[in-house]
Order: structure tokens, then C-alpha cells, then sequence
């Protein structure tokens, strides 16, 4: 996490900078030389707390179908499901028991603590009602360092999910937090070792693990003593866990805030949240190592394998607004610009063995996208940051060409965001993204599509005229008289709650599927109006 000096002397700084309301982006038109790779079409995916799966997505007797609607949702729009990480802190406590009944069988004690998991066979039922072709990453136990259970849980997995459905295997979910702390070289002997050897039992004919799964932030800067030490994708490598061959990519979690304890729990609010300047500057803190794993692994290699905006299950007010749509918005597509091939938003419940100090207990996370059960937390329902996805699935469509840049605020030669002190005007309110197709006959003279971002804070309970900027975006169209398409993101106010009042081009999705008729406006004039917390996708 970013140090509590550093976030309260960013809060003062930008709280005396003026918003915009014209912003021209400034050519050339042509794919810029930081611009991403391919993306992944599942970029936008999803890593469901193990102990939580059956709750979000039924049972083959009783399946989730509001769950399984927004998943088909996504898939619709890109032709690739998003995929799934069957994983968590409750990984590294769940077991395999062939004789068992029922799909899932979690022990809680009296006090409403969850000490461990066990699945059976029907438990892949229960996975088997994901949209067809939903590829699996799996979490397997490192923490009781029981290979045993660990090679029955693979075994398990690879003949319980159907042919070609698994992507990977996880070992351990963030074991540099463990409290018999690995250092890189302990967790490279035995991850590799099993690694290896699950490989040989279950004849695998190619690297299917995913290593690292650490979620301590990169110290900055990143030649600080000791950085080099901590354990992560990077010196894990280094350390020898692919000598092997098994390391098929790799994983590193990531909570910019958190509601862990009282001092972070103060920090975690929505100004805050919804901030380009803040949560580009903590992307960043990834850069080196992702740079690293792409060489090391190939270009698709890296994986933000869980995220969310405040660990410890969110924060109600700030995780489950408009918000965090705005927030989840721009940091896939910043994440997307710095060669993070896929996003595993993280979703579950409050666990009360996290923290002591915690703010949540029990029922589900705020930060989830969806309630798929009712709970103490609320009611079956959809919130604000599920249109998201949306507008991340309809942006990548279906072509495997598409590259992304970061327009505005843009980057310095080092490759880090652009910041409010280096020329960033809006204090981190405006952002600009640009989407480049190889397929498409223009190539990289032209863009083919722009999400337009525009963070500052409005709210519902906000009177007078909500703000606005005009982006200009001349400098990128390549026939001036084309009419441009354009679909919005949008809310009455960043503090709203309710899916039935944020819509994607028009629609509501509180029920699954989409409510009220599709809206799309067409203009010839490359002046984009865009309200206080709105987003828009415009296709050229």
C-alpha cells in the first residue's frame, strides 16, 4: 500500500487545482510508440473467493441466473467469456474430499469465523454452468505445505472441469504474507518442486502454472535496499521457479486502498478513488516487473490475478458506488496500457480471520459487483461498476488487434503517467485513451475508437448544473465529415448505488439483462461533451 504521508500531501495538492472544460488532444493520429500490445479479449475477467463460488453461481440443481446472465452478457460482446479465478485467501484452507456430497462445504464456527472449505465432485457442476468456454485458473493449497492435498486438488481439477477448460494452476494464494514468511529462493525450491511434480502426475504437456500470486506493493523507488529481496513474479523467476519450464504466467494482486484497520480505512474515500493522477501512480509501482515478466514469459504473460478498489472486502459509500465503475474504468484501461494482458476483478464476502482490526464482518463484500444471494450486506442486486464491464467489453469487440494508449494525461520518457505536478491540468479528472485496430484498412494512421473519462465528483445530492468538458479529438479523425458513434457511461452522481439507475448507452442492467431501449448518439463535430463522473466510448 502507498505510504499515509504520500496520499494526504496528494489530497492537499490537488485540492487547489482548477477543473477544465476544454481539453484538445493533441496528434499525430498514428499509433504511439508506447502504445500496448494486443489485447487479450478476456482482459476484463473475474477471481471468486473459493468459499463464495457456490453462493455466487448455484448449483447444478439451482443455478445463479443472475449471475450466469451478466456473465453471458460479456461473452456476447467480445466472443471469449471472461475468465475465471477460483481462488483467494480461502484457497490456501480448502480441501478435496471424493466422497463428499454436496458441492461445497465450508466449517464456521460460532463467532461467524470460516476456518476451511471442502468441495466434491458436484462441485464442478457448479462450474460447468459458466458460459461454455470459460477457461479456469485454479488455486491450490501451499500455506499447510501438504503436497498430498495439493496434487488431489489438481488431480480433482484437471479430470473434474471439461477438456481444455483450465488454464492454469495457481499454488497458494499471496504467500508473501504468510507467517512463516517465504523469501524468493524458499518459495522458488518449493513452488518449482511442485510445480514439477504435479506437472509429471498428471502427464502435462505444457507450463500450466501461474506463479507468484503476491499482493505486497512494489517498494518505491524501485532501487531502494531491500526492494530486490521481496518476493514477487520477478525474483521469484530470478530465483529459479521456472527452471522446470512449468511457469505459464504470471500473478500479482492489487488494492490501492483498504479498510484493513482505522488509519487506511480514513484514507479510503471517493475523492480519493476516483482520481486518474492516484491510481496511475500506483500502476505504475508495477511497471519495472511487468516489463521484466514479458520478456521473461512473452507478451501475454502478466496478469493482475485480483484486484479490487479496498481490500478487506470494500468500503459501503465508496466500493459499491458509481464511482468505483469510474475507478474500475480507467484502471483496466490504464492497467491495459501498460501491457496488463488480463484483470481479475475480485468478489466474495468479509472474512473474519483477516484482520482484527478490520471495519467489515460478515455477509458480502461492498466491492462486489453483484449480490448474487441476499445477505446481511443487502439484497440480491446488481451495482453500479457491473456497466463496466460492459463498456471494457464493447470497447475491445471482437477484433484480437486492438492496442490501447494512454492519450491524456499521457506518459513521461520513463513511462510513468503524467502527473498533476508534470503537466497534467485537470489534477487527475481528465483522462483520454486511444484504441488503434491492425486489422482495420488504416492500420496505425488512425485510431479507431476513444474512451473518454471525465473523474471529477459530482453526486446526486449535488444542486446547480452538474460540470462539463469538451474534448476535442480533431487532431485523430481521419475524414472530418464522418459522422462519430457514441455511447455513455453514465449516473446521476458518483454516490449512487443502484444499477437501476446507471446505464450503459441507455440500458440498466439490474435484472441480468438489459432494461429500456439503446441510446447512441451520431455528430459529425469532434467537440465530445462529457459530464462530471460520465465516461464515453466514441467509434470513429
Amino acid at each position: 500500500m502507498l505510504a499515509l504521508s504520500w496520499l494526504y500531501a496528494l489530497s492537499v495538492h490537488l485540492s487547489f487545482a482548477v477543473a477544465l472544460s476544454f481539453l484538445k488532444l493533441e496528434g499525430p493520429p498514428s499509433l504511439p510508440h508506447d502504445a500496448s500490445h494486443p489485447l487479450n479479449l478476456a482482459l476484463a475477467s473475474f477471481s471468486i473467493e473459493t468459499a463464495f463460488f457456490e453462493e455466487f453461481f448455484g448449483n447444478a440443481s439451482a443455478p445463479n441466473k443472475l449471475s450466469l446472465n451478466l456473465l453471458e452478457n460479456l461473452k456476447a460482446r467480445t466472443g471469449v467469456p471472461a475468465e475465471i479465478r477460483i481462488g483467494g485467501i480461502t484457497a490456501d484452507s480448502t480441501y478435496w474430499n471424493a466422497s463428499q456430497t454436496v458441492a461445497l462445504s465450508n466449517f464456521i464456527d460460532s463467532t461467524g469465523a470460516l476456518h476451511n472449505t471442502t468441495i466434491g465432485p458436484q462441485f464442478w457442476k457448479s462450474v460447468g454452468l459458466l458460459p461454455q468456454g470459460t477457461r479456469i485458473i485454479m488455486t491450490l493449497d501451499l500455506h499447510d505445505l501438504n503436497y498430498a492435498d495439493a496434487l488431489a486438488m489438481a488431480k480433482a481439477t484437471s479430470e473434474g472441469l471439461q477438456s481444455g477448460q483450465l488454464f492454469a494452476f495457481e499454488i497458494g494464494n499471496e504467500p508473501d504474507q504468510y507467517q512463516a514468511a517465504f523469501n524468493p529462493q524458499s518459495y522458488a525450491s518449493t513452488w518449482g518442486t511442485w510445480a514439477k511434480n504435479i506437472s509429471s502426475a498428471l502427464h502435462l504437456k505444457s507450463p500450466e502454472f501461474q506463479v507468484g500470486a503476491t499482493v505486497i506493493d512494489p517498494l518505491w523507488p524501485y532501487d531502494t535496499p531491500g526492494a530486490s529481496s521481496a518476493l514477487d513474479c520477478v525474483s521469484a523467476l530470478e530465483a529459479g521457479a521456472n527452471s522446470d519450464h512449468v511457469v505459464k504466467s504470471c500473478s500479482e494482486h492489487t488494492y490501492q486502498y483498504s479498510v484493513c484497520d482505522p488509519a487506511r480505512t480514513a484514507v479510503a474515500t471517493l475523492p480519493n478513488l476516483v482520481n486518474h493522477t492516484r491510481l496511475a501512480e500506483y500502476l505504475d509501482l508495477w511497471q519495472p516487473r511487468i516489463k521484466t515478466v514479458r520478456q521473461l514469459l512473452g507478451d501475454d504473460a502478466f496478469v493482475i490475478g485480483e484486484y479490487n478498489s479496498v481490500s478487506c472486502s470494500g468500503k459501503d459509500g465508496v466500493s459499491n458506488t458509481f464511482g468505483q465503475a469510474l475507478w474500475l474504468l480507467d484502471t483496466t484501461l490504464y492497467a491495459a496500457s501498460l501491457n496488463v494482458s488480463r484483470m481479475y476483478m475480485h468478489q466474495g464476502g468479509p472474512l473474519a480471520l483477516q484482520s482484527s482490526t478490520q471495519l467489515n464482518h460478515g455477509g458480502l463484500s461492498f466491492y462486489d459487483m453483484w449480490y448474487p444471494v441476499q445477505n446481511q450486506n443487502g439484497p440480491v442486486q446488481v451495482f453500479p461498476s457491473y456497466a463496466t464491464y460492459l463498456f471494457i467489453t464493447e470497447a475491445l469487440g471482437r477484433s484480437t488487434s486492438t492496442r490501447i494508449a494512454n492519450l491524456y494525461p499521457g506518459r513521461q520518457s520513463n513511462g510513468s503517467t503524467i502527473t498533476t505536478a508534470l503537466g497534467d491540468k485537470s489534477a487527475g479528472q481528465l483522462v483520454a485513451y486511444g484504441f488503434w485496430d491492425d486489422s482495420q484498412p488504416s492500420s496505425r494512421a488512425f485510431p479507431t475508437k476513444f474512451a473518454l473519462l471525465n473523474l471529477q465528483i459530482f453526486n446526486q445530492t449535488q444542486s446547480g448544473p452538474r460540470p462539463l468538458v469538451q474534448f476535442d479529438i480533431s487532431a485523430f479523425r481521419q475524414d472530418l465529415r464522418r459522422p462519430i458513434t457514441i455511447r455513455r457511461l453514465q449516473a446521476p452522481g458518483a454516490d449512487v448505488k443502484l444499477a437501476n439507475l446507471t446505464t450503459w448507452a441507455g440500458q440498466s442492467y439490474s435484472t441480468g439483462v438489459a432494461a429500456g431501449s439503446l441510446k447512441e448518439e451520431k455528430q459529425v463535430s469532434s467537440i465530445i461533451k462529457v459530464e462530471a463522473s460520465e465516461a464515453a466510448l466514441v467509434v470513429l
